[in-house]
Protein backbone atom coordinates (compact mmCIF):
# COMPACT_ATOMS: atom_id res chain seq x y z
CA UNK A 1 0.00 0.00 0.00
CA UNK A 2 1.17 3.26 -0.83
CA UNK A 3 1.69 5.84 1.83
CA UNK A 4 0.72 9.85 1.50
CA UNK A 5 3.01 12.23 1.26
CA UNK A 6 3.28 16.21 0.39
CA UNK A 7 3.96 16.74 -3.24
CA UNK A 8 6.87 18.74 -3.89
CA UNK A 9 6.51 22.36 -5.04
CA UNK A 10 5.73 22.95 -8.16
CA UNK A 11 5.85 26.61 -11.41
CA UNK A 12 3.41 28.95 -11.36
CA UNK A 13 2.44 29.62 -14.60
CA UNK A 14 -0.16 32.40 -15.37
CA UNK A 15 -1.31 33.34 -19.03
CA UNK A 16 -2.25 36.99 -19.49
CA UNK A 17 -4.71 37.78 -22.26
CA UNK A 18 -5.74 40.93 -23.16
CA UNK A 19 -5.69 44.07 -26.41
CA UNK A 20 -4.35 46.83 -24.07
CA UNK A 21 -0.65 47.30 -22.85
CA UNK A 22 -1.94 48.93 -19.83
CA UNK A 23 -3.65 45.43 -18.94
CA UNK A 24 -0.71 43.63 -19.23
CA UNK A 25 1.50 45.44 -17.14
CA UNK A 26 -1.27 46.05 -14.29
CA UNK A 27 -1.64 42.33 -14.10
CA UNK A 28 2.57 42.09 -14.21
CA UNK A 29 2.34 44.84 -11.16
CA UNK A 30 -0.50 42.88 -9.31
CA UNK A 31 1.07 39.18 -9.97
CA UNK A 32 4.40 40.38 -8.51
CA UNK A 33 3.23 42.02 -5.40
CA UNK A 34 1.69 39.14 -4.97
CA UNK A 35 3.95 36.37 -5.86
CA UNK A 36 7.20 37.44 -6.28
CA UNK A 37 9.89 37.74 -9.03
CA UNK A 38 8.87 36.94 -12.61
CA UNK A 39 11.32 34.32 -14.24
CA UNK A 40 10.36 34.21 -17.50
CA UNK A 41 7.71 35.85 -19.58
CA UNK A 42 6.98 34.50 -23.03
CA UNK A 43 6.52 37.08 -26.42
CA UNK A 44 2.96 38.25 -26.59
CA UNK A 45 1.46 35.45 -28.92
CA UNK A 46 -1.87 36.65 -31.32
CA UNK A 47 -4.95 34.89 -29.66
CA UNK A 48 -6.10 34.19 -33.56
CA UNK A 49 -7.45 30.06 -32.39
CA UNK A 50 -11.11 31.04 -31.90
CA UNK A 51 -12.94 33.97 -31.61
CA UNK A 52 -14.57 32.76 -27.91
CA UNK A 53 -13.43 35.90 -26.09
CA UNK A 54 -14.58 38.51 -28.42
CA UNK A 55 -18.04 39.45 -26.92
CA UNK A 56 -16.34 40.38 -23.80
CA UNK A 57 -12.92 41.52 -24.64
CA UNK A 58 -12.89 42.79 -27.74
CA UNK A 59 -10.88 41.62 -31.02
CA UNK A 60 -7.45 41.54 -31.61
CA UNK A 61 -5.94 39.70 -28.33
CA UNK A 62 -2.78 38.58 -27.38
CA UNK A 63 -1.55 36.44 -24.78
CA UNK A 64 1.43 36.15 -22.81
CA UNK A 65 3.26 33.60 -20.24
CA UNK A 66 4.61 34.65 -17.04
CA UNK A 67 6.29 32.18 -14.93
CA UNK A 68 7.84 32.96 -11.45
CA UNK A 69 11.30 32.46 -9.62
CA UNK A 70 9.14 31.06 -6.27
CA UNK A 71 7.66 27.76 -6.53
CA UNK A 72 4.36 27.29 -4.68
CA UNK A 73 2.34 24.16 -3.70
CA UNK A 74 0.06 22.82 -6.21
CA UNK A 75 -2.86 23.07 -3.44
CA UNK A 76 -2.62 26.82 -4.14
CA UNK A 77 -4.36 26.73 -7.13
CA UNK A 78 -7.44 27.42 -5.65
CA UNK A 79 -7.02 30.60 -3.88
CA UNK A 80 -4.62 31.39 -6.79
CA UNK A 81 -7.14 30.89 -9.23
CA UNK A 82 -9.79 33.15 -7.05
CA UNK A 83 -7.45 35.85 -6.64
CA UNK A 84 -6.96 36.36 -10.18
CA UNK A 85 -10.99 35.70 -10.89
CA UNK A 86 -10.85 39.28 -8.66
CA UNK A 87 -8.38 40.87 -10.12
CA UNK A 88 -9.83 40.63 -13.54
CA UNK A 89 -13.04 42.35 -11.55
CA UNK A 90 -10.90 45.02 -10.00
CA UNK A 91 -8.67 45.86 -13.57
CA UNK A 92 -12.26 46.06 -15.56
CA UNK A 93 -13.46 48.68 -13.06
CA UNK A 94 -10.20 50.81 -12.85
CA UNK A 95 -8.94 50.07 -16.06
CA UNK A 96 -11.36 52.70 -18.34
CA UNK A 97 -12.00 50.43 -21.41
CA UNK A 98 -14.99 49.61 -23.12
CA UNK A 99 -15.17 46.18 -22.83
CA UNK A 100 -16.63 44.08 -19.83
CA UNK A 101 -13.59 41.77 -20.09
CA UNK A 102 -10.46 43.63 -20.78
CA UNK A 103 -7.94 41.37 -19.16
CA UNK A 104 -8.25 37.33 -18.64
CA UNK A 105 -6.16 35.88 -16.24
CA UNK A 106 -5.64 31.78 -16.53
CA UNK A 107 -3.55 30.56 -14.00
CA UNK A 108 -1.99 27.04 -13.42
CA UNK A 109 1.16 25.37 -12.53
CA UNK A 110 4.08 23.05 -14.11
CA UNK A 111 5.42 19.99 -13.24
CA UNK A 112 8.08 18.27 -14.78
CA UNK A 113 5.42 15.67 -16.10
CA UNK A 114 2.58 18.60 -16.70
CA UNK A 115 0.93 21.52 -17.59
CA UNK A 116 -2.17 21.98 -15.01
CA UNK A 117 -4.83 24.80 -15.37
CA UNK A 118 -7.33 26.46 -13.24
CA UNK A 119 -10.98 26.54 -14.14
CA UNK A 120 -14.53 27.30 -13.15
CA UNK A 121 -15.90 25.55 -15.45
CA UNK A 122 -16.91 21.85 -14.98
CA UNK A 123 -16.02 19.45 -18.12
CA UNK A 124 -15.74 15.79 -18.15
CA UNK A 125 -11.86 15.94 -18.19
CA UNK A 126 -11.40 18.22 -15.35
CA UNK A 127 -11.19 17.27 -11.49
CA UNK A 128 -13.60 19.80 -9.08
CA UNK A 129 -10.86 20.65 -6.42
CA UNK A 130 -12.78 22.97 -4.14
CA UNK A 131 -15.10 26.42 -3.91
CA UNK A 132 -16.23 26.52 -7.57
CA UNK A 133 -12.42 25.74 -8.75
CA UNK A 134 -11.49 22.66 -11.35
CA UNK A 135 -7.95 21.40 -12.69
CA UNK A 136 -7.14 19.87 -15.56
CA UNK A 137 -3.92 18.42 -17.48
CA UNK A 138 -3.70 20.60 -20.14
CA UNK A 139 -0.64 18.79 -21.72
CA UNK A 140 1.82 16.35 -20.43
CA UNK A 141 5.27 15.64 -21.39
CA UNK A 142 6.13 12.25 -22.89
CA UNK A 143 8.67 10.79 -25.53
CA UNK A 144 10.39 14.42 -25.00
CA UNK A 145 7.89 16.30 -26.58
CA UNK A 146 4.88 18.26 -25.09
CA UNK A 147 1.60 16.18 -25.86
CA UNK A 148 -2.26 17.35 -25.68
CA UNK A 149 -5.48 15.63 -25.17
CA UNK A 150 -8.57 15.77 -27.36
CA UNK A 151 -10.14 18.65 -24.61
CA UNK A 152 -6.66 20.91 -24.83
CA UNK A 153 -7.39 24.32 -25.98
CA UNK A 154 -6.10 24.30 -29.54
CA UNK A 155 -3.70 27.46 -28.92
CA UNK A 156 -1.78 25.45 -26.68
CA UNK A 157 -0.75 22.53 -29.46
CA UNK A 158 0.94 25.35 -31.05
CA UNK A 159 4.87 24.85 -31.38
CA UNK A 160 5.68 28.72 -30.39
CA UNK A 161 3.55 27.99 -26.82
CA UNK A 162 5.14 24.84 -26.35
CA UNK A 163 8.59 26.48 -26.98
CA UNK A 164 7.91 28.52 -23.91
CA UNK A 165 6.82 25.66 -21.81
CA UNK A 166 9.80 23.62 -22.68
CA UNK A 167 12.45 26.66 -21.42
CA UNK A 168 9.96 26.77 -18.33
CA UNK A 169 10.29 22.99 -17.87
CA UNK A 170 14.15 22.83 -18.30
CA UNK A 171 14.20 25.87 -15.55
CA UNK A 172 11.79 23.61 -13.52
CA UNK A 173 14.03 20.25 -13.82
CA UNK A 174 17.05 21.88 -12.86
CA UNK A 175 16.17 23.47 -10.17
CA UNK A 176 14.49 20.70 -8.58
CA UNK A 177 17.55 18.77 -8.98
CA UNK A 178 19.40 21.80 -7.13
CA UNK A 179 17.61 21.77 -4.65
CA UNK A 180 17.33 17.90 -3.61
CA UNK A 181 21.16 17.97 -4.01
CA UNK A 182 21.41 20.96 -1.65
CA UNK A 183 18.96 19.51 0.97
CA UNK A 184 20.84 15.85 0.43
CA UNK A 185 24.44 16.52 -0.46
CA UNK A 186 26.70 13.37 -1.18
Amino acid sequence: MGQPSEHYPVLLLVAVFSRYDAAFEWARTRMEAEWGPVQFTSPRFPFVETNYYEPTMGPALDVQFVSFERFISPTALVDIKLATNQWEEDYARVGGHPEPRPLNLDPGYMTAAKLILASTKDHTHRIYLERGIFAETTLYYKDRAWQSGPWTFPNYKRADYQAFFTKCRQELRGRAKLERTTEHPE
